[in-house]
């Protein structure tokens, strides 16, 4: 009976949407661009990040668009790989994408729930230990982010369509919010510094960092030629990991209504209407704050500082109740999404068997708790912060070698039947290509400890391939 379950086909156009809006849109917005100014550090370098990383997300959507009308399963980059290369190039990808991907995000989105809702709640923060073993120490941030991803993770084995309307309502309201605090944010503010903040504004400059104290700015260094190009790459990991996890929606393609069109069709509107709201976020934050309060926010939290502006001292309270919901929508399609990419890889022999198989409710539950231990794990660990270099690299790499796939399947599979094809071909996949290699390279190059890190752990699946092939020959 178990081999006879099959995925239900219950999400439509609109859901698959809130699908890949809901799993990008978590707690970046609302704080990296601080970093990204103290690295390019003006106005019209802090927008290009973002537009040039709009650019690179919504290209790299439409070039799937092609993928997903070729192979309409579950699982989706995963099998991408593998029908454009092999099965080892599928399981480097699965493996990084359970060891830092996938589970890493949910890491770092939970604890930005967890710290965000201590504005409200103070008990859940990171200051407030509830255990000190010597080697490592557990806060109420870490067990709340613990909580919501047990929580979140207990909901999806219940079935596809209750995870469907936690997504499509938390996803829904994140979007009219967002939307309302950037519109106010033009229309409240009395003084703005929107002239000021333009006046040199393709002057780049990077900051010098804090005086030994860590608390007050030591200046600005003007920058230019390659170490522009450094700092931009730098920067830009931080939009990179804000506009990640776009995808998502491919993995649940068994789950989908004709998804050989909506899959296409929720890619191309999810990343644009995010690229909109997040270049237009960070117009806001322009017009309300000056240029050293961006980058300089109390705790890094942008977002507030631009709330207090808008709303005064009730602003803080906003700002947190909207991350709250940005990040409880954000980790719930995360979770929904990446279980099936163990599924199918239990399906091929090369993860757990038992992530290969479906519960009462047609969902892959087992897989589902597994990624809810290593995400957990990554919460305990207190390496969060540190794998953020890790996941924009790997996730960067894969995208490059899948859009690559594009080109391979071309003259590998010229007859398979494609509803979609690549917008711009061959021009702009070639160009995304370009472009996210240069990103990897750069970070090699810039912020080597992170990135060679994501470079190990990816080729480390190398033997952990051949250990799981080996054995699946030996059982057979």
């Amino acid at each position: 009976m178990e081999e006879n379950k099959q995925f239900k086909p219950t999400l439509g156009l609109v859901d698959a949407t809130m699908i890949v809006a809901g799993s990008m849109i978590g707690s970046g917005i609302f704080i990296v661009s601080a970093d990204i100014t103290r690295n390019v550090g003006s106005a019209g370098w802090l927008i290009f990040v973002w537009l040039i990383t709009g650019f690179m997300t919504v290209s790299a959507a439409m070039s799937y668009g092609e993928l997903s009308g070729m192979f309409p399963k579950a699982g989706g980059q995963y099998v991408y790989l593998k029908e454009s290369y092999n099965r080892l190039m599928a399981f480097l990808f699965g493996w990084s994408f359970f060891a830092v991907i996938q589970t890493a995000t949910i890491a770092a989105v939970g604890v930005a729930f967890a710290r965000f809702s201590a504005y409200i709640f103070p008990a859940v923060g990171e200051s407030n230990i509830l255990a000190d073993f010597g080697f490592i120490k557990i806060s109420a941030a870490q067990v709340t982010c613990i909580l919501i991803v047990i929580l979140l993770t207990w909901v999806n084995t219940r079935g596809i369509k209750e995870g469907k309307i936690i997504q499509t309502t938390f996803t829904a309201s994140k979007l009219i919010a967002l939307f309302g605090l950037m519109l106010f944010g033009f229309l409240l503010v009395k003084n703005n510094f929107w002239a000021a903040n333009w006046q040199n504004a393709w002057t780049a400059m990077q900051d010098l960092g804090v005086d030994k104290a860590g608390k007050e700015p030591i200046g600005w260094t003007d920058i230019g030629g390659v170490a522009l190009v450094g700092a931009i790459a730098s920067a830009m990991t931080g939009s990179i990991f804000s506009s990640d996890a776009w995808n998502n929606v491919t993995f649940i393609a068994g789950e989908i209504k004709n998804p050989k069109r909506n899959i296409g069709l929720a890619l191309f509107l999810g990343t644009l209407i995010v690229t909109f709201l997040y270049v237009t976020t960070n117009l806001m934050y322009l017009y309300v704050l000056p240029l050293q309060g961006i980058a300089y926010p109390k705790a890094d939290r942008l977002a507030i500082s631009a709330a207090i502006e808008i709303f005064g001292s009730s602003g803080t309270i906003i700002v947190a109740v909207l991350i709250m919901i940005s990040t409880f929508g954000c980790i719930n399609g995360l979770v929904l999404a990446g279980a099936r990419v163990y599924y199918t890889m239990a399906k091929d022999g090369l993860f757990f068997k038992k992530a290969g198989t479906l519960n009462q409710n047609a969902v892959p539950q087992w897989a589902l708790w597994a990624q809810c231990v290593a995400a957990s794990a990554l919460c305990l660990s207190g390496e969060y912060g540190n794998l953020l270099d890790m996941i924009s690299f790997v996730a960067v790499l894969f995208y490059v070698l899948t859009i690559a796939g594009i080109f391979i399947l071309r003259r590998k599979r010229p007859d398979i039947e494609r509803p979609y094809k690549a917008f711009g071909y061959p021009i702009l996949p070639a160009l995304y290509i370009i472009m996210g290699t240069a990103f990897c390279i750069l970070l090699l190059i810039y912020k080597t400890k992170y990135a060679a890190g994501g470079l190990i752990i990816t080729l480390i699946g190398i033997p952990l391939y051949y250990i799981a092939t080996g054995k699946s020959k030996s059982t057979s």
